[in-house]
């Protein structure tokens, strides 16, 4: 390359660079819709919460097979197993509409469950495999819904 002004080089890189973003967008390759992405990721946790939360009001109702009945756990247990039937049912209902708030409930209820089974494991029962899998869910959450903002400029 024959030695040239500072500016020039600077605008020879950059046009560069701008021409191979120009190339891959201009590819026939078919584009990643991340707010499609992002819509199906919402309902699919949407319906595993949705799940959770049933499956915690069966628990409470009786009629799932638990060593201990509702009624007998402590009042600390009763708390967070109502907690966690009610949040996770609002939750999913916020996944499924794909609403802001939706996913803000969702976190919140992630995280909760994450700080008590941490740090409270005789009240909330978690592997360590559910906790690693809910922090995995929520960087994911975040990676798509910040790919879809940045899909549509």
């Amino acid at each position: 390359m024959p030695v040239a002004a500072q500016g020039e080089e600077t605008r020879t890189e950059g046009g560069r660079a701008g021409g191979v973003l120009e190339a891959l967008r201009a590819s026939p390759l078919p584009r990643v819709r991340w707010g499609l992405i992002l819509v199906w990721f919402l309902r699919l946790m949407a319906v595993l919460w949705m799940m959770m939360g049933l499956l915690a009001w069966a628990d409470i109702l009786g009629l799932t097979p638990s060593p201990v009945p509702f009624e007998d756990r402590g009042l600390g247990a009763q708390a967070v197993m109502v907690y966690f039937a009610v949040f996770n049912l609002v939750a999913a209902v916020g996944l499924w509409l794909t609403s802001t708030w939706g996913g803000i409930m969702w976190l919140l209820a992630l995280m909760s469950h994450m700080i008590m089974a941490i740090f409270l494991p005789q009240v909330v029962a978690s592997g360590v495999f559910t906790v690693a899998m809910f922090g995995v869910l929520a960087v994911l959450y975040l990676v798509i819904s910040w790919l879809a903002a940045h899909d549509q400029e």
